[in-house]
């Protein structure tokens, strides 16, 4: 969320962003609102002065024996309290309106943000490896997953829609051992692991920005004002909710869960296997640390290299792309993908994003620290997917089959697999 008064005061550039992002954020609207709310508060609060100095003279003139003063006073009070209660019910739904148009107004976006429409306008940053070019006809994933007796998609279907999937014997364990890797990798940088709700109220959702835009990509539990998360982001920034924490150490918080995300709006895309589905599994990373730009810059680089050193542990070719506006999320200040070379796409498949946030979730969420002045300011939010799996499992089977129908097993998921180096297709 930003600054009332920073919206007053940069209006054009919030204007620009709302239209950059595809968004539609009336800026002239809100400033209208929110006029309208300052002068309803000046109203209130001249009301009640004047009501509370009127009380007071009725007392004196009735502590004076003026006992006709004191009831015209008294009359005059009752107006007044009229008069108020209708201003202060004119008050309560301006600011409804104001508030509901300030959680429609996009953050800012970072200077070496590339302006763009769609996702065909993101810049390539790097490469990491090449892949490799195969003198056999490769399988897709699904083949693969049915060779080996790993992937049941047609059953899945069947119990659940479309979307979905059933993972079998390999499969599961491929599925847990990336999360594991990604676990550990996390662990060992530091990064606290928390067992998180799969469920929040639309409060968590709506202070972390997933509300009221993404709405209607959650899951909503029938008669129940709670949603199913679509990334563990969502419970382990509302951790924090309402905190004032100590920021002289970033906090570094992940965790391993599963996630449910509607697909509203992808009809027709990526139909094919296991790339767009309902259910999966997220590895998250999230760090809260002070306002300070060139430290939370420092920090973003580093949760994108923590997936970067995923990648590399399953040796598999990736790239980093810096997200254009048109395809970045609302609450986003700067946001870097990395896709992960899938031989059946003949492409790179997005698999993990970074996101940096400045203080907008914080400012939301109300999670604030004590600067060296004492000051309460908002903290700043980062993210990152380490990993999110099946989706994962397209290229780490795809880009490691032979020719003869096996899987090579890289070397740092071989201690998560019992020692296996290879998974070899049922007779």
């Amino acid at each position: 969320m930003l600054d009332r008064k920073w919206i007053r005061q940069n209006q054009q550039q919030v204007q620009r962003v709302a239209e950059q992002k595809g968004m539609d954020f009336p800026v002239a609207q809100f400033i209208a609102s929110d006029d309208e709310r300052l002068r309803l508060l000046r109203e209130t609060e001249t009301l009640r002065e004047e009501r509370n100095r009127t009380s007071r003279e009725a007392a004196s003139l009735l502590r004076c024996g003026d006992q006709a003063g004191a009831e015209r006073a008294k009359a005059l009070v009752k107006r007044i309290n009229e008069a108020l209660s209708r201003t202060e019910a004119a008050l309560r739904a301006a600011e409804t309106l104001c508030d509901e148009l300030l959680l429609r107004a996009p953050n800012i976006v970072s200077a070496d943000t590339p302006i763009g429409a769609s996702d065909a306008d993101n810049v390539e940053i790097k490469r990491v490896g090449e892949p490799a070019q195969r003198d056999f006809p490769l399988k897709d994933h699904v083949e693969l997953g049915e060779l080996h007796g790993m992937i049941d998609i047609a059953r899945g279907v069947k119990t659940a829609g479309s979307r979905q999937y059933y993972l079998k014997g390999a499969g599961v364990e491929l599925h847990r051992a990336v999360q594991q890797l990604a676990v550990d990798l996390l662990v060992a940088k530091g990064f606290t692991l928390l067992e998180v709700p799969l469920t929040a109220r639309r409060g968590a959702f709506v202070n972390t920005g997933y509300f009221p835009q993404g709405e209607a990509q959650s899951y909503r539990l029938a008669d129940e004002e709670r949603w199913l998360a679509g990334t563990a982001e969502v419970p382990l920034v509302s951790y924090l909710d309402n905190d004032i924490v100590d920021v002289y150490a970033p906090i570094k918080l992940a965790a391993a869960s599963l996630c449910f995300r509607s697909e509203v709006g992808s009809t027709g895309r990526d139909v094919r296997g296991l790339y767009r589905v309902h259910q999966f599994a997220k590895v998250e990373q999230v760090i809260v640390c002070e306002a300070d730009l060139a430290k939370s810059e420092q920090l973003f680089r580093e949760i994108t290299e923590n997936a970067e050193d995923l990648l590399q542990l399953l040796e598999l070719p990736y790239r980093l792309v810096a997200v254009c506006t048109g395809d970045m999320s609302p609450k986003t200040y700067k946001q870097i993908d990395i896709e992960t070379w899938m031989p059946s796409r003949l492409a790179y498949g997005e698999t993990h994003s970074s996101s940096h946030l400045l203080d907008f979730q914080a400012r939301r969420s109300r999670i604030r620290y004590r600067d060296e002045a004492g000051e309460l300011r908002f903290c700043h939010t980062l993210n990152n997917t380490a990993v999110a799996s099946p989706r994962i499992l397209i290229p780490l089977l795809e880009y490691h089959q032979q020719e003869d129908g096996s899987i090579c097993i890289p070397r740092a998921l071989q201690a998560y697999m019992n020692g296996r180096e290879r998974l070899v297709p049922h007779p």
